[in-house]
């Protein structure tokens, strides 16, 4: 166990070909769970938690940590299972999403696996119940383990504002983008919804898929339709970085060696908001990179990529 611990931070900037590596955890009884490494900042032994009045049902306490005071959530009450009892022989996983830091509670942490996103599935259609916290599965020694959406946990205790403040010529945009549209990829229904509720004060048309396979295929078939560039009908594609079967690491990768598709401005949108390769984005040719999840610099980054044209 101590090894795992100790190993966490050192580990937390994997970038390769279509690949992340999963720290497995469990909550209560023998389903294994995973979170990416990349937004985990460290695991220990949970430490007293200190109550507070009117916290939301899910929030166990807060914890003072490395002088930073971060609110602990049981997960296991979180999708709709039972509490995590004795939580002085559990751990918390110290994660950074949308712009914040949280401590998970689980019951124990298993061990760290390297694994292509290709083998990461989205869960079944139909989900529900505890279910419908999946954002995707995958096999680990012969056994499902279940990758959950902790985007939707967290805006159900926290709801992000949609609403763009900012003031915006809305319409230099609708002029910008024309009879095109911008296609968004997200496996996460959450924050796909947070996107199209921001951008449809812009007037703009969407399109919304679940992963970057999905995308990649669509703006391949799109692309057959054009008569030089898939730019002639899309004008700008936003794209989560961890995604099943393609991550948008490989998808932006993928548009840019693509004669058809490499003039498509992409914005990579990431709840990997202060740990992410900035080398990487880079590196495969993302035109801006947002961590999730703010309206206004969204749409400013809409307005900005839409104009460069």
């Amino acid at each position: 166990m101590a090894g795992i611990l100790d190993s966490v931070n050192q580990r937390t900037q994997l970038v390769g070909q279509n690949r992340l590596e999963l720290l497995l955890f469990k909550l209560v009884g023998r389903q294994r769970y995973g979170i990416n490494v990349f937004k985990v900042r460290e695991v220990l032994q949970c430490p007293p938690l200190t109550a507070i009045p009117k916290r939301n049902k899910y929030v166990r306490g807060i914890a003072h940590i490395r002088g930073q005071t971060i609110s602990v959530i049981d997960l296991s009450l979180a999708i709709g299972d039972k509490a995590i009892d004795n939580t002085k022989d559990c751990f918390i996983i110290i994660a950074e999403y949308n712009r914040s830091v949280q401590g998970f509670l689980v019951n124990s942490v298993e061990r760290i696996i390297n694994i292509n996103w290709e083998a990461i599935m989205p869960p079944p259609k139909g989900t529900t119940g505890k279910q419908s916290y999946l954002t995707a599965v995958t096999e680990i020694d012969k056994e499902l383990v279940e990758i959950l959406d902790v985007e939707k946990i967290l805006e159900e205790i926290s709801p992000s504002p949609t609403a763009i403040s900012t003031t915006l010529d809305t319409q230099s945009i609708t002029a910008d983008l024309g009879d095109r549209l911008i296609l968004i990829a997200d496996d996460s229904t959450v924050a796909r919804n947070q996107v199209k509720r921001a951008l449809e004060g812009l007037g703009v048309r969407m399109h919304l898929v679940n992963n970057g396979r999905e995308a990649l295929t669509y703006l391949q078939q799109v692309a057959k339709e054009c008569v030089e560039s898939v730019t002639e009908k899309v004008g700008l594609l936003i794209s989560d970085i961890e995604m099943p079967e393609m991550d948008g690491y490989t998808l932006t990768a993928e548009i840019k060696q693509d004669a058809r598709l490499k003039r498509l401005h992409v914005i990579l949108h990431t709840s990997l908001s202060g740990v992410f390769n900035q080398q990487m984005v880079q590196k495969v040719g993302a035109d801006d990179f947002i961590a999730k999840f703010n309206p206004d610099e969204l749409a400013e980054s809409v307005q900005k990529w839409l104009h460069a044209d």
